[in-house]
């Protein structure tokens, strides 16, 4: 069965991948037998399950999954956890940038590809790629391979790859519009298009392809949604009423922070307007961490922010492809897109100072203080929220352009492909809203109305023309990464074992990768209030890599790969410091596989390999900056005595501290492994399993100061002089770098089953497909022996690992028309430790409270109906039981609270409608 069915095992691996879609019609039974190139391997051979799990989603699945952004596809996969969602740029300046996480090992261990090539990584994160830059009209495939370490595509892929492949010799004019619209308020969406192509490859020796689609996606509102509206939220646990509180204590009434002149006396606070009316404002909350010496009033301000940010997206694929002669093609492909996002948050927290002496500080401040204190006061700080000048809108514009240009050749016996790659990511942020000019606020404040402790709309309220004249607009930051690049491999059958022809894989690649981020003048001359301006930087680094791939059909029923490859990095040429920061590293890395037939039922598979990642360019080549001091007060350890003693303070006292990088980081290394198998006992059932392995030593990690005072001989890297700048004495400070000390290591299994039948009435299709987690463990940062875990629970690393994700679905085709019913479910973890207030005792719990999150489901609906071989049309429903987001307490990922949204759907119920006619 294996060896003869190639179009139904083609189908049966876009139907692992996602439950309940099903592309029985995708590829043709009896499509002629090819060699293709699969992801994962240099060697072009007969499409057929191989000894490596790779996971295939066609243009059909893709339909009919409603997925209206690449990212939306990707990350509901089931193998996908550890990811970055766009919805973070609500309190980041991620710029709406997503990621994919295969295993929950993370987007820099996981190689995104366009057409089988590199993208350049978003500048933020160093080698990740945003998947908001790759245009989805253009995709015709996505072929996932959940086991790293590629011998094809680099080292660096510990969990695995992602190929996205567009299309190419298309032909014709196909229009495409579609709609979502949400039963809950806000969060509509549209998109229109176009795909247009001339010409046949075959007969008519060229083939031009363009594919265009705008996508615009408006905002939701925290308070549209019951699970967002409120960052002061009751709950009940073990029978106990708590509340849940995120408020701030940055208000319009504001409060107001008292410091002493003597050491010893601790700072007060309180809120004036409380005092003199007996009550916190209206819309305002008796912040229930009050100590015995504060008495704050709180302010509501999650319920400001937005839980989908509003953004526009448009992407153009063109591509065009001349076969010069019957064994040499050209072609050229250019991706542009630009995606246009604005997050909004909760109106500006500023610190104002309030003078001794002057009237506001007379009326609301003094009579509120004994005759000590009044006689000892340093200083007086109004926590004050800009609300009155609106949220703070952050505006992202991202560019993406991608052009390859290349060569498909065979000669000589040899299939042959070069190309080389221009990739560019471009970012501009900009502030449309709520950040404060510094002159025109600091003159604002310093009037003589001005008064921060009334509420908004007092008589002291600022002016609409005062307002207006005091907003900052404009750029703060531009930054871009440049990917250059040269590739060509070239695969042959060599000579003739006892299973067949073997075959080899040969193949190098050059690339230079250009980061580049530069502060705008308004951010670095102080033009915006309170403002600290961006890091600035100008990185560049080359590397190269080759590699051998070498496949034996030893037998009629095994065959076995082995591969190859030598990477080696260059140091980071820090232009800026106008040197070379880091040392060249390399190494050579394998793998080696094995695919076993049996019987004509079954398949067995393995692999074994290795993998190595060098360090982003920002952890190696970030200049020192002074970053204040240690949070806790040390004795000079006795190792930084013997060094010199000269360099420290006296008693116990803070130590000043640096923010940098590490010019000796090291790569990180990997030792993976797959065990898996494939069973067909009938043509109509399909099973499958893979367990996977990966263990990574030298992982890029920092160490707290606690553990460095304690060991400064095992971190001495870590510590340098620091020279006051006002008196010059220099002492010793802490460096707050990464270092390679981090180990992890998972385990899981990737699964899926498949049934389907033919009736009289239609074809029905079942499958079901999961990740089941084993283990997922890491050392606690700083540490090498020290194991948590992030399984079923919210580790330290700000993430879930869940044990079980899995997809239901059903699909029935009958005639025109095919439905499909999809259930997605991810098992319930234990929250993170929480402090809560105590309703009954009227004060904080004795103990942080870890909730149980519950288990999530939703159930999607699609309908496809063909009214004729040009015109298609679906809708659909996600979501159809309107299942809102469980509550977490998390305190990560942006300024949204109370739930989740990289586990669950904040849309809610949502109606789609899509359309596509074929000219």
């Amino acid at each position: 069965m294996f060896q003869e069915k190639i179009g139904v095992r083609s189908v049966r691996l876009a139907l692992g991948l996602l439950a309940g879609f099903v592309a029985g019609h995708a590829l043709a039974q009896d499509a002629p037998m090819q060699r293709v190139e699969i992801t994962g391997s240099s060697i072009k051979r007969i499409v057929k399950e191989g000894a490596l799990p790779v996971q295939v989603v066609s243009k059909e699945v893709i339909a009919r999954s409603g997925a209206t952004t690449v990212a939306d596809l990707i990350q509901k996969l089931p193998a996908m956890q550890g990811f970055t969602i766009e919805a973070i740029a609500a309190g980041t300046n991620s710029g709406g940038r997503s990621t994919a996480s295969i295993h929950g090992l993370g987007g820099t261990y996981t190689l995104v590809l366009l057409n089988g090539r590199r993208m350049a990584p978003f500048q933020d994160s160093g080698s990740s790629v945003n998947l908001n830059s790759i245009p989805m009209s253009a995709v015709e495939r996505v072929e996932v391979l959940s086991d790293g370490a590629s011998a094809l595509y680099g080292a660096d892929a510990i969990a695995g790859v992602i190929n996205f492949i567009l299309k190419k010799n298309y032909r014709g004019l196909t229009l495409d519009a579609g709609v979502s619209v949400p039963t809950n308020p806000g969060g509509k969406s549209a998109n229109a298009g176009f795909t247009w192509g001339f010409g046949d490859l075959e007969t008519n020796r060229v083939n031009l392809l363009m594919t265009y689609r705008h996508d615009e996606q408006k905002k939701v509102k925290a308070t549209e949604r019951e699970f967002s509206k409120t960052s002061y939220i009751p709950l009940g646990h073990d029978g106990q009423s708590y509340i849940y509180d995120r408020t701030s204590t940055s208000g319009t009434a504001a409060n107001v922070n008292v410091a002493f002149k003597n050491p010893k006396a601790d700072q007060i606070g309180f809120n004036p307007y409380k005092k003199v009316n007996g009550a916190c404002p209206t819309g305002f909350f008796d912040y229930l961490s009050n100590t015995a010496t504060t008495e704050y009033c709180a302010v509501d301000s999650a319920s400001t922010v937005e839980t989908v940010p509003e953004s526009k997206r448009d992407t153009l694929f063109t591509s065009a492809r001349i076969k010069f002669s019957d064994n040499l093609t050209g072609f050229a492909d250019l991706a542009l897109g630009r995606f246009d996002l604005t997050a909004r948050i909760a109106a500006n927290p500023v610190s104002v100072a309030v003078p001794i002496g002057s009237p506001v500080y007379n009326q609301y401040v003094a009579p509120y203080l004994s005759a000590d204190q009044r006689a000892d006061v340093k200083t007086a700080t109004a926590t004050y929220r800009a609300t009155e000048f609106g949220t703070r809108n952050s505006r992202t514009i991202t560019d993406v352009g991608h052009l390859v240009v290349g060569l498909e050749a065979n000669a000589l016996g040899w299939d042959m492909n070069t190309g080389a790659t221009y990739s560019k990511y471009q970012l501009d942020e900009r502030y449309t809203g709520g950040y404060l000019l510094n002159k025109e606020f600091r003159s604002l404040i310093g009037g003589a109305t001005f008064n921060p402790f009334l509420p908004a709309g007092s008589p002291s309220s600022p002016t609409a023309e005062q307002i207006n004249g005091s907003v900052f607009h404009g750029s703060i930051r531009e930054a871009y990464s440049v990917l250059r690049g040269v590739d060509l491999r070239a695969s042959r059958e060599l000579f003739t074992l006892p299973g067949g022809a073997s075959s080899i894989g040969l193949g190098g690649d050059y690339r230079e990768l250009h980061q580049v981020q530069t502060a705008s003048a308004a951010a670095k001359n102080g033009t915006i209030y309170s403002f600290t301006t961006p890091n600035q930087f100008d990185y560049t680094r080359d590397s190269a890599g080759a590699f051998a791939e070498l496949a034996l059909p030893l037998m009629k029923n095994l065959e076995v790969t082995t591969a190859i490859r030598y990477d080696r990095y260059s140091g980071v040429e820090d232009k800026n410091a106008k040197r070379t920061k880091g040392e060249t590293q390399s190494a050579s890395t394998y793998k080696i596989s094995a695919r076993y037939t049996p019987t004509t039922a079954l398949l067995l598979r393995g692999s074994y390999g290795t993998g190595f990642r060098v360090a982003d360019q920002n952890d190696i080549a970030n200049t020192l900056v002074a970053n204040g001091v240690t949070a806790a007060p040390y004795a000079c350890p006795a190792d930084l005595v013997a060094i010199d003693a000269t360099l420290c303070r006296p008693g116990v006292n803070q130590y000043n501290s640096y923010l940098g990088g590490n010019e000796k980081l090291r790569p990180e290394e990997s030792k993976q492994f797959t065990l898996g198998f494939r069973l067909e006992p009938s043509s109509s059932v399909t099973f499958g399993a893979d367990l996977w392995d990966v263990k990574m030593t030298n992982q890029v990690s920092n160490v707290g100061e606690i553990q460095a005072f304690a060991n400064p001989a095992k971190y001495r890297q870590l510590f340098t002089e620091f020279a006051d700048p006002a008196t010059g004495i220099k002492t010793w400070a802490f460096i707050r770098a990464p270092i390679n000390i981090g180990k992890a290591h998972n385990r899981g299994i990737d699964w899926d089953l498949t049934v389907g039948e033919k009736y009289s009435f239609g074809k029905m299709t079942l499958n079901v497909n999961g990740t089941h987690m084993l283990k997922a463990s890491y050392t606690i940062p700083g540490s090498d022996t020290e194991w948590t875990d992030s399984m079923d629970k919210y580790g330290i690393d700000n993430q879930v690992t869940f044990r079980d994700i899995v997809k239901f679905g059903a699909t029935l085709e009958t005639g025109p028309m095919t439905n499909a019913l999809t259930l997605n479910y991810r098992n319930g973890y234990t929250d993170q430790a929480a402090s809560l207030y105590n309703v009954a005792t009227k004060a904080a719990a004795v103990s942080q409270i870890r909730l149980q999150v519950p288990s999530y489901s939703t159930v999607d609906y699609q309908g496809k109906f063909a009214i004729s071989k040009m015109w298609e049309v679906r809708g659909g429903i996600k979501n159809l039981m309107d299942k809102e987001p469980p509550l977490t307490l998390r305190t990560s990922q942006g300024h949204q609270v109370g739930y989740d949204a990289r586990y669950a759907d904040t849309m809610g119920r949502t109606i789609y409608l899509n359309t596509s006619y074929k000219f």
